[in-house]
């Protein structure tokens, strides 16, 4: 090793390969340094080419292997700046983590909340309606933008987005909610790509978020309550309104997805829903996982089937898709002020408090909710819908649970 004795401190010593002095160089040393490799001790190199340019070098064993790691050029990294980093690389690599994966994740600039939103629109717009494309961003510009747009995406926080709705949680409930919806998809997509550590934090804001008014059109049900309002339900005459909202009640689906739904979008020997395109609201084809209670509600809904192969599910008296009215007056009828859309929310509070250990992202797809690629690879696809399943699964056995034992 070749260490240039006009770089040493004016208390270094050992000038042998291998030397584990610590601050043999100093700030000016390191400036006015000859082509060469220059040790700083604890393996921390200035490097010197014959043109002149200089950076650092920091060796490290990393599961028993040396490896070199460059830390950046000296224009770049001061003396001080790069004793720093080589300690934090080493105490990576001492608790068994990837140095070179912690150096290039603090390399990566991680762009404001705006940034992030703007590159979210520009990724996922093509599968959105021009209606939703651009509501998401005016939404956003309006409510979002002023209050966060200039913090970096990674530091949003629960408390951050609370403040944030709280003007119109309670005055604009229906705004307030697609809002927290958008914020929650663009935080996934941080995600996805890397800028932040963690999902959108949808269950803490569950908590600091104060419950919002009932009434309106999406007055939703308590989740404690569903398997009281379940029991006598599929207990009473069979009727197609009745089949149909146990059926989006089993599957937390769409009013529209459950009417439109046809018996050739069905693979029931794997248990699965195939929902295309053109019956999704965000206009990307959607599969569900069927789960206990869903299946047996098929095998009831089969006894009206038709001879048509293509024939509606839950169809009127002329074979024609029923309306949304046939499912809602079945809770108008019982003097609910709920609607069926509500069950949405109920499945996704019911998630929150009693699924904890399934991520979010999961929750949001199993709503159909548009969750970025990225996130889905990042939990294998196999697994996705694996834990997708398992969560429906639940909720089934918790719609189905005899009175009494909650």
């Amino acid at each position: 090793m070749i260490v240039d004795i006009r770089l040493l401190s004016k208390h270094g010593e050992g000038t042998n390969e291998g030397t584990k002095s610590v601050g043999l160089i100093t700030a000016i040393g390191a400036k006015n340094a000859k082509p060469g490799r220059h040790a700083d001790g604890q393996d921390l190199y200035l490097l010197v080419k014959p043109s002149g340019s200089k950076s650092w070098l920091l060796r490290v064993q990393v599961n028993g292997r040396r490896r070199d790691i460059g830390l950046g050029s000296f224009h770049d990294l001061s003396l001080a700046e790069a004793r720093e980093k080589a300690a934090e690389l080493r105490k990576a690599a001492k608790d068994g983590r990837d140095p070179v994966a912690v150096r290039d994740q603090a390399r990566r600039t991680v762009p404001t909340f705006k940034q992030a939103a703007n590159s979210c629109h520009a990724a996922m717009k093509a599968a959105w309606t021009d209606k939703n494309a651009t509501l998401f961003l005016s939404s956003l510009e309006t409510h979002v933008f002023p209050i966060i747009g200039h913090v970096q995406v990674d530091r949003v926080d629960a408390p951050q987005i609370r403040d944030v709705l709280a003007p119109i949680w309670q005055t604009k409930p229906d705004s307030a909610r697609k809002l927290l919806e958008r914020m929650g998809m663009m935080l996934n997509f941080a995600h996805g790509e890397g800028w932040r550590s963690n999902e959108a934090p949808a269950r803490a804001l569950s908590l600091l978020l104060a419950k919002q008014p009932t009434a309106g059109n999406f007055a939703a049900m308590p989740y404690k309550d569903v398997p009281t309002f379940v029991a006598p339900l599929r207990k009473k005459p069979q009727t197609v309104g009745r089949l149909a909202l146990l059926f989006l009640i089993y599957t937390a689906a769409r009013s529209e997805e459950v009417r439109s739904a046809r018996w050739s979008h069905l693979d029931l020997k794997e248990k699965l829903w195939h929902r295309p395109a053109g019956l999704m609201k965000s206009r990307i084809a959607h599969t569900v996982t069927l789960n206990d209670g869903a299946i047996a509600i098929l095998e009831r809904a089969a006894l009206l089937r038709s001879t048509d192969e293509d024939c509606l599910i839950f169809p009127n008296g002329k074979g024609d898709k029923i309306s949304d009215m046939t499912i809602s007056k079945i809770m108008r009828d019982m003097n609910l002020s709920y609607v069926p859309h509500g069950f949405r929310s109920s499945f996704t509070d019911w998630a929150a408090e009693k699924m904890p250990s399934v991520p979010e992202a999961v929750v949001e797809a199993a709503l159909a909710h548009t969750i970025p690629d990225k996130v889905q690879r990042a939990y294998r696809r196999t697994k996705f819908i694996e834990l997708r399943c398992r969560l429906l699964q639940a909720w089934s056995r918790f719609v189905n649970q005899p009175l009494g034992t909650r």
